[in-house]
C-alpha cells in the first residue's frame, strides 16, 4: 500500500495538506516500507481558498490509500475521500520514520477496519456470482 506524507521538510509531517511544499510517498507492508517518490509543490501555497492548487496534489497521490497531515480543510477532505484516499491528521509535528514504523506494527497484527479498507485499494474485487447465461427480464 502506498501512503503519503504532508511534509516541509521532507522528515516530519508537518504541513497543512494545501500548503506542503512537499508530499512524500512511501510503500509499506507488513515486512517493510521503502521510499518511492517526493511531489515537490511551489512556492504559491498560500491559504487563499484557491481549491485549483489541490488538483495536483491529489493526482500525485491518487494511487495512495492514506496521506497524514498536520491539518486539512474540509473541502480538501472531501475531495481527498472522494479519491478512496483516507486522511489522518497528527496533533503535533512527528518523524515520517517514526509513522511508518509504527503503522508496520499496526499491519503485522489485525489492522482496525478503517487500515483493511485503506489496504483494499487498488485491489481488483473479486465478485463470485454465478454467471448464467439465461436472459433476465424486467
Amino acid at each position: 500500500m502506498k501512503v503519503a506524507f504532508a511534509t516541509q521538510d521532507q522528515q516530519r509531517v508537518d504541513a497543512h495538506f494545501g500548503w506542503a511544499k512537499h508530499l512524500a510517498v512511501y510503500e509499506i507492508e507488513a515486512t517493510g516500507y521503502k521510499f518511492v517518490q517526493d511531489f515537490g509543490f511551489g512556492e504559491d501555497l498560500a491559504e487563499d481558498g484557491n481549491e485549483d492548487k489541490l488538483a495536483p496534489k491529489l493526482e500525485a497521490i491518487g494511487d495512495c490509500a492514506i496521506v497524514y497531515v498536520a491539518a486539512i480543510g474540509g473541502s480538501a477532505a472531501a475531495r481527498v475521500v472522494a479519491h478512496k484516499i483516507h486522511p489522518v491528521k497528527v496533533t503535533s509535528p512527528e518523524p515520517i520514520m517514526d509513522i511508518l514504523d509504527k503503522l508496520q506494527v499496526v499491519l503485522q497484527g489485525t489492522p482496525p477496519p478503517w487500515l483493511r479498507k485503506a489496504l483494499a485499494k487498488g485491489q481488483e474485487r473479486n465478485h463470485d456470482f454465478d454467471t448464467d447465461d439465461e436472459e433476465v427480464k424486467p
